[in-house]
């Protein structure tokens, strides 16, 4: 795989189509790339993400794809093959941004082993096998981030399965960063704190906001700005030489 020059970079965002998923879209399309973004269950969420891109002239395609269902990623690698050859002219993208995930509201005791097996192929498994199809379509040189959480450094009751694997999330970003050096491929995570999302922090009354924002030494929630900015600034040359590490984005919580 050959690396492509600065010019028409393209990133691939799982989970693009609303939330921090979006977010990370919209400011990577507002730095000049080209973009890539998935959505699971509803394409017109999906291709409005797209529309927004491709109306302030920047350039989006949306696909569907369902991280869970890890024996059809052969068959998505193929269509992103073709998207890349049709709208771009090319056979290879720049980054990666696996940001698909589900969310867990149930204490230990509470957990059955349906939701824990959902959970760990929407939040690990998918993760490992989607970026195993497509690293051969990645460039040398090229970046990966994974978005894990700030619960895998601190605990809330009711995510114990969630904050688990978004922790070996991390640990197997610094093993891909290891296993695909030879090729120059930088693997990140990123972990955002209490983001005021319908999948985060801002789920809630206002008094659990409030006491979330009071643990928080900025002193407010987090946006899904706030992380998609500072995804969208890793993409590129600037952090050439930022490699297997985690970063929070958080505000400064649990501090």
């Amino acid at each position: 795989m050959n690396t492509i020059d600065q010019q028409s970079k393209i990133v691939l965002v799982t989970g693009g189509s609303r939330g921090i998923g979006k977010s990370i879209a919209l400011n990577a399309a507002k730095r000049g790339l080209g973009v890539i973004l998935t959505y699971n269950s509803q394409p017109e969420q999906g291709q409005a993400v797209a529309d927004e891109i491709n109306n302030n002239g920047g350039k989006a395609v949306a696909m569907q794809l369902n991280s869970a269902e890890t024996q059809l990623f052969s068959n998505f690698s193929n269509q992103v093959l073709q998207v890349l050859r049709t709208e771009w002219g090319r056979e290879s993208f720049d980054y990666l941004v696996n940001n698909a995930g589900i969310a867990q509201r149930t204490l230990i005791k509470d957990t059955t082993e349906e939701l824990f097996d959902q959970l760990v192929n929407v939040n690990f498994k998918g993760v490992f096998f989607l970026t195993l199809k497509l690293l051969p379509l990645i460039v040398d040189g090229g970046q990966i981030i994974n978005i894990s959480s700030g619960l895998a450094r601190f605990a809330f009751p009711g995510v114990a399965v969630y904050g688990a694997l978004k922790a070996a999330t991390e640990g197997l970003t610094r093993y891909f960063a290891k296993e695909y050096a030879d090729r120059k491929i930088r693997v990140n995570s990123v972990a955002p704190g209490a983001i005021e999302t319908e999948f985060g922090g801002g789920k809630g009354d206002e008094d659990h906001k409030r006491q979330l924002a009071g643990g928080i030494a900025l002193g407010r929630l987090g946006l899904a700005d706030d992380v998609g900015l500072f995804v969208a600034s890793l993409l590129s040359e600037d952090s050439r030489y930022v490699n297997a590490q985690r970063i929070e984005v958080s505000g400064g919580i649990m501090i």
